[in-house]
């Protein structure tokens, strides 16, 4: 890096680096430092009586320091928290002089954002706060970045980082200095976990299915495309797993589930990011009706085992994901919210109730899509409490099985959240024949310009011909189910690393 595009901070901390090392000191040590305290486990188990006090190795990031002469205080950020830390020259340095170690190294060289570890013993000061009283310091890393300067009074924060691209961009950053992004991401792990426990305790199996995909299957997507050199073939990035999961059912698993990595080459917003998790579950000899009543019992031990409670609150809304949840089928939804009745229109009466309703179309769109268009526009944002839309039309759901009783239907559901999708499930289609009928339809969707319809997989639809049983099926987007059960109301809230445009510039977090 050019010294000219370095601040003046960021020299400071370079010539002290420097200085460290012409003291002996290595900065960056490579021993082992072994911790047996954390700031959290501390201040629960303190005891003002204890006798002897106890005593712990800490280790943890310097976030702030009060020096006042032959005696100093810092606050160590560490895994669980931040404690305060009193150091005293006579206990680290008890030989030295003005010119050593003590006021060299701890009060010139050390800086915010470094590393230290840090033994000593317990105690309580006369303001009342649990502490620990170093005897002995070691630097374990110099940070040659200064962090954003953060004032916290009354539990309020100021000056913190509070640019969102920022954030995102630089989440190391975010994570230091901002409470509470680290429990967004400790809270999304324990749902993960909830959910795969949920699963293991049915029976099913957890497995794993091909990224990089001949076919791109499985959805109405839009794919990454890539190419293979060994090959010289393309391939496509999954856009969903489900026609692999639907194999292992033919091949005579009973349930399969799998938390994949998915890629859809498509727009950006607060509820889309192109690469996502979705989970994705199929059993046999279940249909969308179990399946409804599987995923309320899912989400209910979810909200449970991560908030204790059902009810959670987004914004100014509460919402309770407590079952039974309604359920309406979406021509119902449309008839509920616009007052027009679609049931059996064609592609061209379903185009006039577009103009007259303003929702935008195209002529690339087909029956499927415009009816999307439709419950897109006038319904999902109505949908606020749990909310199973089900009975969607053929054409909407090329992977479906028909309806039992009214044949231009499915048997599918979507699970509507805060006026967004968060779950998809179908009786799944197992009729070959009606299968492969499904994917010429998509195919003539393409030809039209359709660039979200599916491909015909051949491979899946001699699968089917060797015969699938009865199956249900059903995906969650992980991180919109993230999104609610946090209260938070952009995926990048909880997306650790979400996608950005390319940096103009390096920013600086200065």
């Amino acid at each position: 890096m050019n010294v000219l595009d370095l601040s003046e901070q960021e020299i400071i901390r370079r010539n002290s680096l420097e200085q460290l090392r012409q003291t002996g000191i290595d900065p960056y040590p490579a021993a082992e430092y072994v911790v047996d305290g954390y700031s959290d486990e501390i201040k629960a188990s303190f005891k003002d009586d204890a006798a002897p006090p106890r005593q712990v190795t800490i280790a943890g990031r310097i976030m702030s320091r009060r020096i006042m002469g032959k005696a100093s205080f810092m606050e160590l950020q560490d895994t669980a928290g931040r404690i305060q830390v009193y150091i005293t020259r006579g206990d680290i340095c008890p030989d030295e002089n003005d010119t050593g170690l003590y006021n060299v190294v701890f009060k010139k060289l050390l800086d915010i954002g470094d590393f230290v570890g840090i033994k000593g013993f317990v105690f309580r000061t006369q303001m009342g706060e649990i502490s620990v009283h170093a005897q002995e310091l070691t630097l374990l890393s110099k940070a040659l970045r200064p962090l954003p300067v953060v004032k916290e009074k009354d539990g309020v924060v100021y000056d913190g980082l509070s640019d969102p691209e920022l954030r995102y961009r630089q989440r190391y950053v975010d994570l230091i200095v901002n409470n509470g992004v680290k429990d967004i991401f400790l809270k999304r792990t324990k749902i993960f976990n909830s959910m795969r426990a949920f699963f293991n305790e049915n029976g099913y199996i957890e497995v794993d299915t091909p990224v990089l995909q001949t076919i791109p299957g499985g959805a109405t997507a839009r794919p990454f495309i890539t190419h293979h050199n060994a090959l010289d073939m393309p391939l496509y990035l999954r856009i969903a797993n489900e026609l692999y999961l639907k194999r292992l059912i033919v091949g005579g698993f009973e349930g399969v589930y799998e938390f994949s990595r998915n890629f859809r080459n498509e727009g950006m917003d607060r509820t889309h990011n192109p690469e996502f998790t979705c989970m994705e579950i199929y059993v046999a000899y279940k249909d969308y009706r179990w399946m409804m009543r599987f995923t309320e019992q899912l989400l209910e031990r979810i909200c449970m085992d991560v908030l204790g409670g059902t009810k959670v609150k987004i914004g100014d809304t509460e919402i309770d994901f407590k079952p039974p949840y309604r359920r309406v089928s979406i021509l119902d939804a449309i008839k509920e919210n616009t007052g027009v009745d679609i049931t059996g229109m064609d592609e061209t009466a379903l185009r006039a109730v577009c103009r007259q309703l303003g929702v935008a179309q195209d002529e690339t769109m087909g029956k499927g899509k415009l009816i999307d268009a439709l419950f897109g526009e006038k319904c999902e944002h109505t949908c606020i409490q749990p909310t199973f839309i089900i009975d969607y039309p053929v054409e909407m759901s090329p992977l479906t099985k028909r309806h039992r009783v009214h044949p231009e239907l499915t048997e599918r559901f979507e699970l509507m959240v805060n006026g967004k999708e968060v779950a998809n499930a179908y009786s799944e289609l197992n009729d070959p024949i009606d299968q492969r009928q499904r994917f010429e339809e998509q195919l003539r969707l393409s030809e039209k310009g359709d660039d979200e319809a599916m491909y015909i997989d051949e491979d899946f639809l001699r699968a089917l011909e060797y015969g699938m049983p009865p199956t249900s099926g059903m995906g969650i987007g992980m991180d919109r189910l993230t999104m609610f059960l946090t209260g938070r109301e952009s995926i990048q809230e909880v997306l650790l690393f979400p996608q950005m445009r390319p940096e103009k510039s390096v920013s600086q977090t200065t």
